[in-house]
């Protein structure tokens, strides 16, 4: 298993942001840009929780479809999801997740 730790660095020196939230007390919270997700430990080391999303605030929305068109959305509020940013979220989430590959 990959160490915790190790993959946390690597993420920080990668330039993510990294920080915790009452709301998660088992998750790391990861951040660049406008994007966030989260991290939990698993058997596998470090792996995402759900998705990552966009920021709102402390929080962050999720990508889904609503009325004919995608939003991200955080209970009742919702950021239109234009390619732009959708392709800085599609990025954000490969970069995680090669970093989280483990390498032999």
């Amino acid at each position: 298993m990959p160490d915790p730790a190790e993959q946390l660095q690597k993420l920080y020196l990668s330039g993510f942001e990294i920080a915790t939230h009452d709301r998660y007390p088992q998750c790391v919270v990861l951040s660049r840009g406008n994007c966030s997700a989260l991290l939990q430990v698993s058997a596998q080391g470090l792996s995402l929780l759900g998705v990552p999303g966009w920021r709102m605030g402390d929080l962050f929305g999720v990508l889904v479809e609503k009325d004919g068109r995608w939003v991200f959305q955080l209970k009742s509020e919702f950021v239109d999801a234009t390619a732009e940013r959708k392709d800085e979220l599609q990025r954000f989430r490969s970069e995680i997740e090669d970093l989280l590959t483990p390498r032999v």
